[in-house]
């Protein structure tokens, strides 16, 4: 499972073919303008799309990035208004997902659950942060338009560009020349990444700070991966738990006396479980007496909907993609992985895993043809390249200095002013929110940083933003953490 929580889109990347030709696109940026309402106040901002060179260490390009970055024209505050810098995952995931289903000022055509209607295409955003924030959505090599540069041998540099620190390096660069060419030097500047995004951002705040001394004022996850903390074995294992708890909630299959709480107070009771019971008998391993296994798995069957005799069967350790078979097996469904919200079927019901992911299936159905009509009719972007959602960046190097979440620590240690908002869906059982939580209680086991990090949980799953009612709260919650961590940045110097 370690490996898949980072490769959110694996077998959609490698069905992928391998685009590596540079797009038909103009020289120049092309900008166009555009006004919404966000939150009852008219906002005029232009929106440009365009491309920035890729350098390495000799200066010679490598490569280009595809970009949208979208300013706030009326009631601009110059030098003192936010830069936020965003990124989505994969590692082979375009910048689609945020850029017109979250932070931006469009939004997908989708109901208010997250699920495709047609017509398709996009629509005002009245929750987006570009009310006190402008925004720039980036796209790493083999995603979106973005390309590597042939050599003479037709081939792109993968080395260059594919693996967790050569990821952080050749972006870090591309960012602060970004800035530089727009003027931003004297913004605050935050880093958004959701998925994968969450380990390339962590990385970049201390690349930024110490090779291109470029200072943040605040750094946010969304549905964070692992960030290179060990967790395997007994912790590992125990921490599916209360999102098996969450799911279970949602499709209505605990006892009447949980399935009549609040989700919050049922998790609760969950973690203590997992934290307090689970992770101790696990730890003991084989010298479990079967009375102390019986006790565990019918409190377990309580709090997650599945069969005790299942737990047994697994020696209490149930995997994901048997949990997402069979919490819905009598009733002939399976569960998504990155929302378990959506419900799909199999051929058959039998089985250890589902045949598809279910949620993604969704929202492809309606990310797709949303993209592509609004680059090219809202944006007015020309170029014959295909817009690619998910590229093809094997082999990806991750686990060779991935120590990110560490990275993230020293660069807060560093920099008095930068905190942490960690975001997170109750219902992804990709990067789950009780795995989010540990990653904050472990970034920094001294404790000295707790007070600036918050975490913020959401109803919904891995791209909670698609359910209406969780659009507007965690955009708000984008929106204080900007305004706040602004006001603290100007109370005074930064030092401890």
């Amino acid at each position: 499972m370690r490996i898949s929580i980072y490769t959110i889109f694996t077998i959609f990347i490698l069905q992928t073919s391998f685009y590596s030709q540079e797009p038909n696109f103009q020289n120049e940026p092309n900008v166009t303008n555009h006004r919404i309402n966000i939150n009852g106040t008219k906002i005029e901002y232009s929106a440009e799309a365009g491309f920035q060179e890729v350098f390495d260490s000799k200066d010679e390009a490598i490569g280009s990035l595809f970009y949208t970055y979208y300013q706030r024209t009326n009631n601009k505050s110059d030098n003192n208004r936010p830069l936020v810098i965003s990124f989505n995952g994969g590692p082979g995931s375009a910048s689609v997902w945020m850029n017109i289903a979250y932070t931006g000022p469009r939004i997908l055509n989708i109901d208010d659950e997250g699920f495709p209607v047609q017509p398709y295409g996009v629509k005002e955003n009245p929750y987006s942060i570009l009310d006190v924030a402008d925004i720039v959505y980036v796209n790493p090599i083999n995603t979106g338009y973005s390309r590597g540069y042939k050599d003479e041998n037709g081939n792109i540099k993968k080395e260059q560009f594919f693996g967790v620190q050569e990821d952080v390096s050749y972006l870090a660069k591309w960012i602060s020349q970004f800035i530089t060419n727009q003027n931003r030097w004297l913004s605050p500047k935050y880093l958004i990444g959701e998925s994968y995004g969450t380990t390339r951002v962590s990385g970049l705040a201390y690349q930024l700070q110490n090779s291109h001394w470029m200072y943040l004022n605040g750094v946010i996850l969304v549905s964070p991966t692992e960030l290179g903390m060990d967790r395997n074995g007994p912790v590992e294992i125990a921490n599916r738990i209360p999102y098996f708890t969450a799911a279970a909630w949602y499709h209505e299959k605990l006892p009447a006396n949980l399935q009549s709480l609040e989700l919050e107070e049922v998790l609760a009771q969950s973690e203590e479980f997992a934290i307090n019971q689970l992770t101790p008998a696990l730890v003991r391993g084989n010298s479990l007496s079967n009375v102390e296994r019986l006790k565990l798995t019918e409190e377990m069957e309580k709090l997650t909907g599945i069969d005790q005799q299942v737990y047994l069967q697994h020696n209490l350790e149930l995997p994901f993609n048997y949990f997402w078979k069979e919490l819905l097996r009598e009733e002939g469904y399976t569960i998504g992985r990155l929302d378990s919200r959506y419900k799909g079927t199999d051929e058959k019901e039998a089985g250890d895993k589902p045949e598809y992911n279910a949620e993604l299936s969704s929202w492809l159905h309606s990310f797709t043809p949303a993209i592509n009509y609004y680059l090219r009719n809202d944006l007015k972007i020309e170029t014959s390249a295909e817009y690619l959602m998910f590229g093809n960046v094997y082999p990806w190097d991750r686990t060779k200095n991935n120590n990110t979440g560490k990275q993230l620590r020293r660069a807060m240690t560093q920099n008095p002013n930068l905190r942490v908002l960690i975001q997170a869906g109750y219902f992804d059982g990709a990067t789950t929110y009780f795995n989010a939580k540990y990653n904050m209680w472990h970034i920094d086991e001294s404790g000295k940083l707790n007070d600036r990090f918050e975490f913020k949980a959401y109803e919904s799953g891995h791209m909670m933003y698609l359910r209406r009612e969780d659009l507007k709260k965690s955009n708000e919650d984008v929106r204080t953490f900007i305004l706040e961590t602004m006001e603290e940045s100007y109370s005074g110097p930064a030092k401890y």
